[in-house]
C-alpha cells in the first residue's frame, strides 16, 4: 500500500499519538512540535493534509497555530481538540473558520482516516483548481528563493484588485518587470501599459508629458499633445522614482488618485481617466516624507498595496539561476547554446556583493557571452577576476557565527519574538538567549 503524508503539529510537545494505527490505514505522520520542523515537513513531503493538536486552551498560543495555517494555506487541517477547547470561543471560531473537520479526543482512528482521505481529496482539487487560475511567473520572474516565493504570492493577490501599488527596492532589482507582470495578468492586461521615468524627464516638461497639453499652451505648443497619464487610460501607468517628482507636481498627481481627472497645461476642463497607478521608488519614502521632501497625503494614496522588492544580495540560491536563464538568452542569440559557467565563475559569482542587482548581473553575463573564447565562460569574462583573486572565505568561526546568527533570527520571526517559546525550541536557557542577541546584536 503506497502511504499517504500527513502532518501532526503539537505545540511544545509529542503528543501520544497512533501513528501505526494510521500506518496501518495508508498514512505516514510527520510529528512536529514547533514552526520550523513544520514548515520543513510541509515543503519536504509536500503534504497537502494537517491535523493540529488542541488539548489545552489555557496552553494553546492561536498565534502561533494561525501561522502554521497560514503557511501551509493550500492545505486542508483537521483539529483535533478536547471538549474544553471546543468550548472555547476563540478556539471553536477558529476551527469553524480554517479547518475542513474536526474531532473529537480520545480518538476514532478508522473515523480519522475517513476523514483524512476526504480532506486530501479536496485538497488536491483545490490545487489543481487554483492551478488553472493563477498565473505562473517561471518564465518571466526566475527565482526560488524564499524571498521571491513570497512577491509572488503577493503579486497574485494584487492581480485581482484595482488599488494602487508601491514597489520599493535598489535600482535593477526588476521593479518595472514586476509591475509589468502585474499589468499582464490583471484584468487591464490587454489595455497600454505606460511607464513614465519621473527621474530622467526634465523638471519643465514633467508637468506636459504626465498630463499632456493644449495647442498654444506655451511657445512651441503647435498641437494638442497627449499625456502619459491619458495615454494608459483603461490600462496602467507606471511611474518609476515616483520621488523625484517635483512638489509642486505631487498635488496633480493625489488630485488624479483622488478624483481620476486631469487637467491638460492650457485647459480648464477636466478629462476623466481610468488607469491604475503603479509607483517605484529606489529611495525610502517615509523618511522622505518626513523630511518633507515628499506629500503625506500622496504617499498614503500610493501606498495602499506595497512590494518590496530584495536586492539580488539577498535572494539566496537565485543568482545562479538567474545567470543561468541570461546565459541561456544570450547565447541562443549568438548560437553558442553549449557555452557554460565554469565553477570558478560560479562561486565568483555567489560572492559578488552585486551593487547593482539583477541589471549588473545582464550586464556581465551579456558581455560574457560577446568577449569569451572557450567552452567556459571564466571570472574573468564576468569582469571578476579580482573577486576571484583575493576571494576572502570564511573562517569555521565565522562560519558558525554567522549561521547561529541567521538560526536565532529565523526562529525570533517563527516566534513573532517571544524569548520563551524561542529559547525552548532552540533548546537553550532564556538567560543564553540574551546573552547570543546582545553578542549578534539582535533586537526585538
Amino acid at each position: 500500500m503506497t502511504r499517504r503524508g500527513t502532518l501532526l503539529f503539537s505545540l511544545g510537545k509529542h503528543p501520544e499519538f497512533p501513528t501505526h494505527d494510521l500506518a496501518s490505514a495508508g498514512w505516514e505522520v510527520h510529528v512536529t512540535t514547533n514552526l520550523p520542523d513544520a514548515w520543513s515537513a510541509i515543503r519536504k513531503h509536500d503534504l497537502h493534509t494537517g491535523m493540529i493538536l488542541l488539548d489545552d486552551p489555557h496552553r494553546t498560543t492561536l498565534g502561533n497555530i494561525e501561522d502554521i495555517v497560514l503557511q501551509g494555506r493550500s492545505m486542508e487541517w483537521i483539529a483535533l481538540l478536547t471538549e474544553k477547547c471546543l468550548q472555547s470561543p476563540v478556539l471553536s471560531s477558529f476551527v469553524a473558520e480554517n479547518c475542513f473537520d474536526y474531532h473529537t479526543l480520545p480518538l476514532d482512528v478508522g473515523r480519522l482516516a475517513v476523514v483524512l482521505g476526504h480532506a486530501a481529496g479536496k485538497a488536491q482539487l483545490k490545487y489543481r483548481v487554483a492551478d488553472d487560475r493563477i498565473p505562473h511567473y517561471d518564465d518571466e520572474l526566475v527565482g526560488s528563493s524564499p524571498a521571491m516565493q513570497d512577491i509572488r504570492r503577493k503579486m497574485r493577490k494584487m492581480e485581482g484588485v484595482d488599488a494602487p501599488i508601491l514597489i520599493s527596492g535598489e535600482s535593477g532589482t526588476g521593479k518595472e518587470l514586476i509591475a509589468h507582470l502585474i499589468h499582464q495578468h490583471s484584468a487591464r492586461g490587454k489595455a497600454p501599459f505606460v511607464a513614465v521615468n519621473c527621474g530622467a524627464l526634465p523638471a519643465h516638461l514633467i508637468q506636459t508629458e504626465l498630463f499632456g497639453h493644449e495647442k498654444g499652451a506655451f511657445t512651441g505648443a503647435i498641437q494638442r499633445k497627449i499625456g502619459r497619464i491619458e495615454a494608459a487610460a483603461g490600462g496602467t501607468i507606471f511611474l518609476d522614482e515616483i520621488a523625484d517628482l517635483p512638489f509642486e507636481l505631487q498635488t496633480n498627481l493625489l488630485r488624479f488618485l483622488q478624483e481620476k481627472t486631469i487637467e491638460r497645461v492650457g485647459s480648464h476642463q477636466s478629462i476623466t481617466i481610468d488607469a491604475r497607478v503603479i509607483a517605484a521608488s529606489n529611495i525610502d519614502l517615509e523618511r522622505a516624507v518626513t523630511e518633507g521632501h515628499f506629500r503625506e497625503d500622496l504617499y498614503y494614496r500610493l501606498n495602499v498595496l506595497n512590494l518590496k522588492i530584495p536586492p539580488l544580495r539577498e535572494r539566496t540560491g537565485d543568482i545562479e539561476l538567474l545567470a543561468m536563464a541570461f546565459l541561456e538568452k544570450f547565447s541562443g542569440r549568438r548560437k553558442h547554446s553549449s557555452r557554460r559557467f565554469s565553477q570558478q565563475a560560479l562561486r565568483c559569482m555567489n560572492l559578488h556583493s552585486w551593487p547593482g542587482n539583477v541589471r549588473e548581473l545582464i550586464n556581465r553575463v551579456q558581455r560574457a557571452v560577446i568577449m569569451s573564447d572557450g567552452p567556459f565562460i571564466t571570472p574573468a569574462d564576468l569582469g571578476l577576476e579580482r573577486r576571484a583573486a583575493t576571494r576572502n572565505l570564511l573562517t569555521l568561526e565565522k562560519a558558525r557565527d554567522k549561521a547561529e546568527k541567521e538560526t536565532i533570527q529565523y526562529s525570533l520571526l517563527c516566534h513573532r519574538n517571544n524569548i520563551s517559546e524561542t529559547a525552548r525550541q532552540l533548546r537553550v536557557s532564556r538567560a543564553t538567549l540574551y546573552r547570543l542577541m546582545s553578542k549578534y546584536q539582535i533586537s526585538v
